[in-house]
């Protein structure tokens, strides 16, 4: 009868400690996802790739030498804007967005660009 019991406590232990550890896995892995880290690209990489795929060549308006604020850039950036779509956080971070909004608020006209 000890045995039974025995058994009965490992297999309830070993039961929870499994449950806990599901959980940990499900919270741990939201939270390890939210604080995850990458090395922000440089600004001027992420216009060329992104942006510049549009802006500068007939689709979008010209962005490069116009003042834009940063604030401006960073709402439509994250919201779109018409014909624009929205980026998200995924596609561009908030650390990326926030240098790369100020790099388009203080860059020289670029006189190979041609559009509105």
């Amino acid at each position: 009868m000890e045995r039974t019991s025995r058994g009965a406590k490992l297999a309830g232990g070993l039961a929870a400690e499994a449950m806990a550890a599901a959980l940990a896995l499900t919270t741990g892995g939201a939270q390890a996802q939210a604080t995850y880290e990458i090395t922000p690209r440089d600004p001027q990489v992420i216009y060329d790739r992104t942006c510049g795929y549009c802006h500068g060549h007939n689709v979008g308006p010209i962005l490069l030498g116009r003042r834009l604020p940063a604030a401006v850039v960073s709402a439509i950036v994250r919201s779109g804007n018409g014909a624009m779509p929205a980026f998200r956080p995924t596609e561009i971070t908030d650390v990326e967005l926030a240098a790369l909004a100020t790099w388009i608020e203080t860059a020289s006209t670029d006189t190979t660009d041609h559009g509105q």
